[in-house]
């Protein structure tokens, strides 16, 4: 009697987890698709059903020329290859001299540096002070704050997993007379690649779909990435009450890390998990 209600519960969590899922995440990237492949009239009043005619590739072809999305890939990878780059090599760094140093000292240090995780900037500050150095609406000041930003969230990760890594292999390559930076590069970089692989997907998916700090930061300058594009697209009037285009935007800005994160999802879960050994 008492086995039942145990199984009874084990069957239930997991439809429940499903259905969660399915209403969290599957009904909006459905009400995206269908909304995307139907005609202007038809998208004025966004909703589940079916379009009576499909329309998707004729929107996504408006989309991609009208909208400019061009453009806004080619700012989006400007901004986002130097700031993961820089953030990968930096918090690396940082992360293998936290993780191999102990005392106070080093807490206070390790607990300043990610507190950036838990701590959002202060925009006007933010906006205040690039002005002040003459790189505001550039694209070196939207790659420092996305430095500044993610650092926190890769020296986490990468400490976590360089605290399970045996010390005794950096001993054994001092006693052989390898400096610090040639037992980083051919004994710690290598082993760190599962961590790193999650760090840099998670830090690409932020700054792909970032369009707070780049409307600041970037909102007066010539350089424009695909959300920030997409802000301007939809406030003009070509886009204005054509929901179609505008969720069909979505769907081609969507697509590459949607891609990125189905190849690369065993990796994601396979860095987080290592890092939370000890």
């Amino acid at each position: 009697m008492r086995a039942r209600p145990f199984s009874l519960l084990r069957l239930v969590q997991p439809t429940v987890v499903v259905l969660l899922t399915v209403l969290v995440i599957g009904v909006p990237l459905w009400l995206v698709f269908v909304t995307s492949s139907k005609s202007q009239a038809e998208a004025n009043s966004p909703n589940l059903k079916l379009p009576t005619s499909w329309h998707l590739f004729e929107n996504l072809a408006t989309a991609f020329t009208d909208g400019r999305i061009p453009l806004g890939f080619f700012g989006s990878l400007l901004v986002m290859v130097p700031a993961v780059a820089g953030v990968l090599v930096v918090g690396s760094l940082a992360a293998w001299g936290l993780a191999r140093r102990v005392g106070r000292l080093n807490s206070v240090l390790y607990g300043a540096a990610i507190s950036g995780i838990v701590l959002p900037p202060a925009v006007v500050t933010l906006v205040f002070l690039l002005r002040q150095l003459g790189i505001a609406g550039t694209a070196p000041g939207m790659i420092g704050v996305y430095m500044g930003m993610y650092l926190g969230v890769v020296i986490f990760f990468i400490t976590g997993f360089v605290r399970t890594i045996p010390i005794e292999l950096e001993e054994a390559a001092r006693i052989d007379g390898a400096r610090p930076l040639t037992i980083f590069l051919r004994i710690i970089l290598p082993l760190l690649r599962p961590v790193i692989a999650t760090a840099t997907i998670l830090v690409c998916l932020y700054i792909w779909n970032d369009v707070f700090y780049a409307f600041f930061v970037l909102g007066g300058g010539q350089i424009s990435t695909l959300p920030l594009n997409l802000f301007r697209v939809a406030s003009g009037a070509l886009y204005q009450n054509n929901w179609n285009l505008i969720f069909s935007y979505v769907v081609i800005m969507s697509l590459p890390l949607v891609i990125v994160f189905i190849v690369a999802q065993r990796r994601i879960v396979s860095g987080i998990t290592s890092g939370a050994v000890k």
